[in-house]
């Protein structure tokens, strides 16, 4: 399947079908290939909460909206961007450095530089950190969502939740924004899907001022 196969199959799927899993190496495969995505200094500050617990997915549910693709799809992701992920000291700030000097891209000399220019992008306020987390952590999950069409898998990216109901619910730190939810299983066999929605063409998106 090469790109644009996956980019015109790719669907949001609101049925999911409940006797089939999905393996736990398919899943990571997904995780792995979607992580290829683009990041900001390569700071990659995004993480996913990975649901496949019943218990877990209906508490879920009870906050987001009672959409039923949330206790359906066998695996749900809470989709998390960390607002710290720039900062010296964080894990991933500290591996991405050691990996560049072992790569020989930076040297010692030029650390400050490094933390120094992300400050400066990243610390002007609490709206540059979030977007900063937010951005990245949409590149991720686009990732996920094409990662799956090319495994065979159906997703549904939500928006439709109470962010703060399920950060306390599932103890997740505020460091983190929470951009999405994302249900990803196999179609309901003998389902129909609608087909694609409008979509902006070339002359609807290029504009001049």
């Amino acid at each position: 399947m090469n790109y644009a196969d996956v980019v015109e199959k790719r669907r949001a799927i609101n049925v999911f079908d409940v006797d089939r899993d999905v393996p736990d190496d398919v899943l990571q495969q997904m995780i792995e290939l979607a992580a290829k995505a683009p990041s900001s200094f390569n700071l990659q500050p995004w993480n996913v909460v990975v649901l496949r617990d019943a218990a877990d997915k209906a508490r879920l549910r009870s906050l987001a909206w009672d959409q039923p693709k949330v206790t359906e799809a066998p695996v749900v992701f809470i989709v998390l961007a960390d607002r710290d992920g720039w900062k010296e000291g964080h894990p991933t700030v500290e591996r991405n450095w050691q990996e560049m000097l072992d790569a020989g891209m930076m040297t010692d000399d030029q650390r400050d530089w490094f933390l120094n220019a992300a400050k400066t992008l990243y610390n002007w306020g609490s709206e540059a950190d979030l977007a900063f987390a937010a951005k990245n952590a949409g590149f991720f999950g686009m990732g996920l969502m094409y990662a799956a069409t090319s495994l065979g898998l159906e997703t549904h990216p939500m928006d439709g939740f109470d962010h703060e109901g399920v950060r306390k619910e599932f103890n997740i730190p505020d460091n983190y924004w929470i951009p999405m939810l994302l249900a990803v299983g196999y179609l309901r066999p003998g389902q129909d899907v609608f087909p694609p929605k409008w979509r902006k063409g070339y002359e609807d998106i290029v504009v001049a001022f």
